[in-house]
């Protein structure tokens, strides 16, 4: 089929990113579309309030596809231990690198400098061209196999493989006609950077309280970037305090863990749902990342998912050519969804069970998830395996994601 690409990524956001990086070497035309004007970080610049939470197995894709050194040339932050506890009762739970004879849990990075590193390795790659600024505009399935597209610029293009990873509210998806499924959580997710009187050990934090967990995450300059999700009114009162009253309130929230808060960073807030699209995939055209599922970010799994998604779909694009099949056919994009649906709904569905059990539940309930806690934080071979799992040490990876770096 005569195409002007073989493939067409809608969004060059990490996850959109992460597949044309680990494609730009095969015998591909890729084009790689971002609609938001692009920036380089500039030396000395303030980081950004969002972050994500790296774990072991997507510190190794970006260490394959040669971007993890453009990460650390910026700014990372390891974590090597992270202490959970209930504010409405007694339990906790600590989790330690050392206790699994590894350096470290994984990282606090800017969302900014991991798109920005990988994108500059795809850019480096001679299959892919980044369309910036621009984006889809429509797109309809050609007779037989394929997908013609309009961009935000005017120019029509074909392609044998569309990929949405445009985000929750993805376009391809709409265009595409794949409905999802989910609810919203009646919560929002307040971000910003603090600094804390004591260090934060190079230490994940994180509290339930009964209105939401609350999370702070080391950065490299010695401050902590929260993560709040609590009610929505709560979080707009919580946006309209000036700086001093924020400060103390989030203190006495986080139950002084790390002393009083001195300055307080720009503030933003985001809604939270729960949302999976009933299906990934169509002929010639495929999701992942958050067009494809969303899940609560109170254990900071959505980021991983979605660079799972990109490594497992390039595993399976680069499969099939190396084998002389269709890498568009629904047929091998089946194998795609097959791999990584059910560990995407297996996560979406602990995190709704956790953010349902540490809500504002009856006194029995918070009995038993307290002692739940302090059960498993005394179990060794529990408490490890939920740990290696987290850290991306276990389950079908794909091979990104097996190799050392």
């Amino acid at each position: 089929m005569n195409t002007d690409y073989d493939l067409i990524i809608s969004g060059g956001g990490m996850v959109g990113a992460m597949l044309a990086a680990a494609l730009g070497h095969a015998d591909l035309n890729i084009a790689l579309l971002e609609g938001t004007p692009l920036e380089r970080i500039q030396p000395g610049v303030e980081l950004d309030c969002r972050v994500s939470a790296i774990n072991r197995a997507s510190q190794r894709m970006f260490a394959s596809v040669g971007a993890w050194d453009g990460m650390t040339a910026w700014r990372v932050s390891p974590f090597r231990t992270m202490r959970v506890w209930d504010a409405a009762g007694f339990g906790q739970i600590h989790f330690d690198s050392a206790d699994l004879g590894e350096p470290l849990l994984g990282w606090i990075i800017e969302n900014r400098v991991i798109q920005s590193a990988l994108l500059e390795r795809a850019q480096q790659r001679p299959a892919v061209t980044l369309l910036n600024p621009v984006a889809l505009e429509s797109a309809e399935a050609l007779a037989g196999n394929g997908w013609r597209v309009q961009l935000t610029d005017g120019r029509i293009l074909t392609t044998r493989l569309l990929v949405g990873a445009d985000g929750a509210q993805s376009k391809v998806r709409q265009l595409a006609d794949i409905d999802v499924r989910g609810w919203d959580y009646d919560q929002k997710a307040i971000v910003a950077n603090v600094r804390t009187a004591e260090s934060h050990q190079e230490t994940a934090w994180q509290r339930f309280l009964p209105t939401g967990p609350l999370a702070f995450l080391p950065l490299s300059d010695g401050r902590c970037s929260i993560v709040w999700a609590t009610a929505p009114e709560s979080a707009d009162e919580l946006l309209a305090l000036n700086d001093a009253e924020f400060a103390e309130t989030l203190a006495a929230a986080f139950d002084q863990r790390l002393g009083a808060i001195g300055a307080v960073g720009s503030r933003g807030a985001f809604p939270l749902r729960l949302q999976h699209a009933r299906a990934y995939v169509k002929p010639g055209l495929a999701l992942m990342g958050d067009a494809a599922h969303v899940v609560h970010p109170l254990a900071g799994q959505g980021v991983n998912l979605g660079l799972l998604d990109a490594a497992t779909l390039a595993e399976v694009i680069l499969d099939a050519l190396a084998v002389g099949h269709d890498f568009s056919s629904v047929k091998t994009l089946r194998r795609y969804e097959r791999r990584r649906k059910g560990d995407n709904l297996l996560m979406l569905g602990v995190m709704d069970g956790f953010k349902r059990l540490f809500g504002n539940a009856p006194p029995p309930v918070r009995l038993l998830r307290n002692l739940g806690l302090n059960l498993t934080d005394a179990s060794g071979p529990l408490k490890n395996l939920i740990a290696r799992r987290a850290m991306g040490l276990e389950g079908d990876l794909p091979r990104l994601a097996r190799v050392a770096g």
